[in-house]
């Protein structure tokens, strides 16, 4: 699952038993090399999808990590970037890792669920970060989103179909919940980090009942399951106005 240059067996046990923020500060250096890194080919197919959507003015990367979806964003938006997270230590290997950008890039350390913007962005993406807020934080967190959009911008963020009941996927997700559920029962602070506690129905009600009309992107590259559901596909949430 990991690269050479990724993290021990013993370093990811000292950061799963940090809190999130910690936890990740920790793990920056190595991040790129773990399989929690979104993919390239997730990353390009929705960078091609917005694209064909036309060019965003100001794009914000929401919980941007080590700066993957900043990438996405400067392919779309012709004014700025910003990428915001709550890990100084992904900050850092952000700015370090990213090319001179055109559009700028503007890092800032931020809680997404307290988010120190104005209703300045057109777009607003995210990459793998929703495993961090409890089904309880959905509100709160759509809400800050919605308050940064312009009239008309859009929340993207991809979605990969779960995966079959009694599968090898299935049961290593479920198996590594019931770990971290453990873990939070026995050691504060709790490291938040569940594959399955946030459910796709939960996602698009929750979106719905923050005022996001919400479309539903398929991402062709991927195919399509048994049932004829695409594998992967984007969730597009446009805050209404012109």
């Amino acid at each position: 699952m990991f690269s050479p240059e990724g993290p021990r067996l013993r370093e990811l046990a000292v950061q799963a038993l940090s809190s999130v923020e910690r936890g990740y500060d920790l793990l920056a250096p190595a991040f790129d090399h773990t399989p929690f890194r979104t993919s390239d080919s997730v990353l390009d197919a929705t960078a091609s999808a917005l694209r064909g959507h036309g060019t965003f003015g100001s794009g914000l990367d929401l919980c941007c990590g080590t700066g993957a979806g900043v990438d996405v964003l400067g392919q779309v938006c012709a004014d700025r970037v910003t990428g915001v997270d709550f890990s100084a230590g992904m900050l850092d290997v952000a700015r370090e890792r990213t090319r001179p950008p055109e559009p700028p890039v503007t890092w800032v350390r931020a809680d997404a669920r307290a988010l120190p913007f104005g209703q300045v962005f057109d777009l607003v993406v995210s990459f793998g970060a929703f495993g961090h807020f409890l089904p309880h934080e959905l509100p709160g967190l759509f809400a800050q989103v919605r308050s940064v959009l312009r009239p008309g911008g859009l929340f993207v963020f991809p979605v990969v179909a779960p995966p079959r009941p009694g599968s090898f996927t299935y049961g290593m997700l479920l198996g590594f919940d019931a770990v971290m559920r453990v873990r939070n029962a026995v050691r504060r602070p709790p490291f938040v980090m569940y594959y399955r506690a946030l459910r796709f129905g939960d996602i698009l009600r929750e979106l719905t009942r923050a005022g996001f009309p919400v479309e539903l992107w398929a991402l062709p590259e991927f195919g399509r399951r048994r049932d004829g559901s695409p594998k992967v596909r984007l969730v597009v949430a446009r805050r209404p106005g012109a």
